[in-house]
């Protein structure tokens, strides 16, 4: 089965290495930060980085998404985060026109101060706001992905995911990134085929399957339920290889990408890219 697979990406040196670290770990589809993921500010994409990026993302059949800065916070009350994470989100947002970059993954946000329906709330004004200042942007989907819980962020339930869908105004601008190991640090256990379908299930009647955009395979160093997102290697974690099996034999997966965001370099990224093409069954 093809699938479309590869791995998060560096952009040092600038948009034009993107292409380059493709080739280099075998991927046919990336994720990437199109700045500095720990600053507000960016300097404007000119117009030959603009066109040297599309021209060889179509030479390689590339499919690309674009991951938020981690900076960005939706469910702050905080006037000055609030403002700069909006600003922040609308920015990313023309970037990705620019790029014609489909696909924008973002953290939900977290706020200490408010109850998880609270923050969601907050989370989900500030996301209907944005959708309406972008409307001319419209082909740019905002892909909200699950998280550990870690602290106070939401996004570890399911439901938190579909709740904030529900209250934005359930826009078709509205997409879901499954990250394996947030998922499994939340308390979903995918290690056998029976666990891996019922997640599915409750996906599928939660919030709907053609709301899934983007799969993050990642392996997790802490145990299930842990609410600590930490990384692992593919098989290396307690996730374990079975589980990523069932994801790249998975049909209904096939035109997602699927997208690691395991520890190293170009060289680690394409072991594991590796392993999981060798589980694919032909």
């Amino acid at each position: 089965m093809k699938i479309l697979l590869g791995a998060h990406v560096s952009i040092a040196g600038g948009l034009k290495n993107v292409c380059a670290h493709a080739k280099n770990t075998g991927s046919n589809a990336v994720q990437i930060f199109t700045k500095n993921q720990l600053q507000w500010s960016a300097k404007e994409l000119d117009y030959n980085e603009i066109s040297s990026f599309k021209k060889c993302v179509i030479s390689q059949n590339l499919t690309v998404a674009v991951h938020l800065s981690y900076l960005v916070n939706l469910g702050s009350t905080d006037e000055t985060i609030k403002e700069k994470s909006i600003g922040g989100i609308i920015d990313e947002i023309k970037r990705c026109g620019l790029l014609d970059i489909k696909y924008l993954v973002l953290h939900p946000g977290s706020n200490k101060y408010l109850s998880e329906e609270g923050t969601i709330k907050q989370i989900a004004l500030n996301l209907s706001g944005i959708i309406k200042q972008t409307a001319e942007l419209k082909d740019v989907i905002l892909i909200l992905e699950t998280t550990a819980g870690q602290g106070n962020q939401i996004g570890y339930k399911l439901e938190h995911i579909a709740r904030i869908i529900e209250l934005a105004g359930n826009s078709e601008r509205f997409g879901v990134c499954v990250d394996t190991c947030h998922i499994f640090a939340a308390g979903y256990d995918i290690r056998t085929l029976s666990e891996y379908n019922k997640f599915m299930k409750d996906f599928e009647d939660i919030i709907g399957f053609n709301k899934l955009k983007v799969i993050h395979l990642n392996d997790s160093l802490k145990p299930l339920g842990s609410k600590v997102d930490r990384h692992a290697q593919v098989g290396k974690g307690y996730i374990g290889m079975d589980a990523f099996g069932f994801i790249v034999n998975d049909k209904r997966l096939k035109d997602i990408p699927l997208i690691i965001e395991t520890p190293g370099s170009d060289r680690e990224h394409k072991i594991d890219l590796d392993i999981l093409k060798n589980m694919t069954k032909k």
